[in-house]
This record gives C-alpha cells, structure tokens and sequence, in this order.
C-alpha cells in the first residue's frame, strides 16, 4: 500500500541547519513517500526528524510490514556527490528557490542546483520542442531564445536534443536555465557535455529534483516537465508531434495557470502537427519574438507603471456570498457560445488562478460553463 496522502498548504519553513537539510532529504528518498506525502508529514509532525521517528509506525498502519526509512548511508552519500560537483541543495522556502515554482502544490521540496548566480529567481520563458527538429525549427527556437534574452529573459527549456539545445544555445550569454531529468551530475544526453558546462560557466543553472547519480528513465520526464512550465511565466512550443512530452508540457503549463504559445506549421509535417492541435485550442500564435513579448508585458509591468485603479483582483477576492456571486456574474459577463482560453479570461478579469479557478469549478458544477479540452471556457446559455 502507498503512504501517499494530500498535499498541505500549511506553510513549510525551509530547514536553516545541515542537520535538518540531511533529514529533508532523508524523508524524500525514503521508500513509498512522494512529494504529497512528504508535505503530509512535515505538516502534522512539524519537522522531518519527528517524521522519520514516526514513519515505521504509520507504514506499518497502512500495511506495509518491516519497512525502513532510507539509510543514513545513502543520504550521506547523496552529499558527497553534490559536493564533488558544487551542486547547492535549494529547499522550498530559501530565497534561491524559484519564486513561480513555489506556487505549485506538488512543487519539490528540494532541487540540486548547480549555478554560481541568482539566475532561478529571475523571470523564465519556457522554450521546448521537438528532439528531431527541423531546421526550421532550430532557427525558430533560435530567434526566439535570443530576443527573449534580450529582453530580460531567462530562458528555461530541458536540454534534449533539437529544440532544447537550440533554445540553450541561443540563451547563453543572456542566462538559461536546463532542467534535467535524472540527476544533476548527469549530462543526458552525452554529446550536450560541453552545452551543459557552458550553461554553468556563462550564468545560468542545472537543476534537477532527483538524486545525484540517477540515470534518466522515460518515467522521469513528464515530473520534469511540471517544473520547467512551473518555473516559467509562459510555455512557447516551436515544433511537436502529436503525441509528444512537448505537448505533456504545454498541458502542465494550462493546468498551472501559465501562457502557452505555439509556433505554427506546414499540416503536412508531423513535428508541426502538436503546435497546430494547441492553436487550434486556443494557444497564442507565436510568429517571431514581438509576439511573446507582447504577451508577456502586462505580466511583467512595474507595480508604478500599473494603472491606479485598484485590480479586479482586489476588488472582487471572495470575501463573503455576495462577492462570490459577483466575481461569478464577472465570469458570465465575459464568456459567450464561443469557447476563449482559461488563461486569457484570467487576464481579462485581472485576476489570478487561485481566484478564478475555484469560480470556474463552481460555475461548471452549476451547469454554467462548459469546459472544453486544450482548456477552453465557454458558456452554456
């Protein structure tokens, strides 16, 4: 049986002695406790050396006999390696953590990084695609990553092969970010060696959630790719298939609230069929750089640029029955027969996903909205 349980909102305060750092890392390499059930356990115990005392027990209350909690050895030695490597363990709630990461409910509680800057707390786009990608494409994924750097853009993407390196590529010397899917020490795949080191030596960062050794499985991916969407203000896809770990991003990213982009292309070749099916769900068009920065620049405002009347946020926060029932008739107002983005009507109202998204959970329950997949809203008259 699983020891998974819901994930808490209770807030976590980040370890602030190496002894209570070891016994983070402990609690999550520990058998059969994920990422919700590590958050369970601090949230009712109040810290991880309480947990693990307590852990054998509630195993053995959920069926599991004679279980262990990971051996100090193997922590130990987790250590070692990062240490050889410089890898920094970044635990939820440290000023280094990625600020946009940390809003996640299965956000991990701890990343090795390997950096010499502050580069994960600054603003990242997302840049991701196909592994076989065109040359088409590479230009594209290119001309994007440069001109987003340009702009004050950290560029985060998955350094595969394709797509990714491109976009890493490009993104050198303005500040990119590779998140790996096995551990941090483990350049996959090998000829990206020296992308990998560059990326360090030029100011940005390799992270990975994993441990130090951990040889990349297919299963790792899709846990990967939650976090590069998460970490970043928009998800822009330049070439997928239609069946594609791109695609499991992009889905991510709408699930988490986040802009996603696409780059268009010919009906006739599959890496183009992926970004055509978002499109045609509602993804904003990404023709050259101008584009997402068009988008992204509401997002990023200075407060002093903003204007002075008060968000709808703010104005409408569900505070009691009849603000609910405003910020409802709000979303009513704003959809009609024909199906808009989630992200775009969470623009237009001024609000946040943690604000809306519950309106919208209601309003479907009620018969209201018709939710559609690709994360379109439409309203049922």
């Amino acid at each position: 049986m699983a020891l998974e349980q819901n994930s808490s909102t209770h807030p976590l305060l980040p370890p602030t002695t190496e002894d209570q750092r070891f016994d983070w890392l402990r609690l999550l390499r520990s058998r059969r406790v994920g990422i919700s059930t590590f958050y369970r356990l601090m949230h009712d115990h109040g810290s991880a050396a309480a947990a693990l005392a307590r852990l054998p027990d509630i195993a053995r209350a959920a069926g599991v006999e004679n279980y262990q909690i990971c051996p100090e050895g193997v922590i130990q030695a987790e250590l070692k390696a990062a240490r050889a490597m410089n890898a920094t363990l970044i635990c939820r709630g440290d000023p280094a953590y990625p600020t946009a990461l940390s809003d996640l409910d299965d956000a991990p509680p701890m990343l090795w990084s390997i950096s010499a800057s502050d580069v994960l707390t600054k603003p990242q786009i997302a840049l991701v695609g196909a592994r076989n990608a065109s040359s088409l494409g590479g230009r594209m994924a290119r001309a994007l990553a440069s001109g987003l750097g340009e702009a004050g853009f950290i560029v985060t993407s998955g350094m595969a092969r394709g797509i990714d390196t491109a976009a890493h590529l490009a993104a050198l010397k303005t500040g990119t970010i590779a998140v790996l899917g096995g551990g941090v020490d483990v350049l996959y795949p090998s000829e990206n060696t020296k992308l990998a080191e560059d990326i360090v030596a030029q100011g940005g960062a390799r992270i990975s959630e994993q441990p130090m050794g951990l040889q990349p499985q297919a299963r790792h991916f899709p846990a990967r790719n939650r976090i590069i969407s998460g970490m970043a203000q928009a998800v822009i896809v330049v070439e997928a298939a239609a069946r594609s770990g791109s695609l499991i991003t992009a889905r991510t990213a709408l699930d988490q609230g986040r802009e996603v982009m696409a780059v268009p292309g010919h009906p006739f070749d599959a890496r183009a069929s992926g970004c055509n099916m978002l499109l045609r769900d509602g993804a904003r068009l990404v023709r050259n750089v101008d584009d997402v920065i068009e988008v992204l620049t509401p997002m990023t405002k200075a407060p002093q640029d903003a204007p002075r009347e008060l968000p709808l946020e703010e104005t409408i926060a569900p505070r009691s029955l009849a603000e609910v029932a405003r910020l409802h008739q709000s979303i009513l107002d704003r959809l009609g027969p024909s199906p808009i983005g989630e992200d775009q009507l969470i623009r237009d109202l001024g609000a946040t996903s943690k604000i809306v998204s519950p309106a919208l959970t209601d309003l479907e329950l009620d018969g209201r909205i018709n939710r559609q997949p690709g994360g379109l809203i439409s309203r049922i008259s």
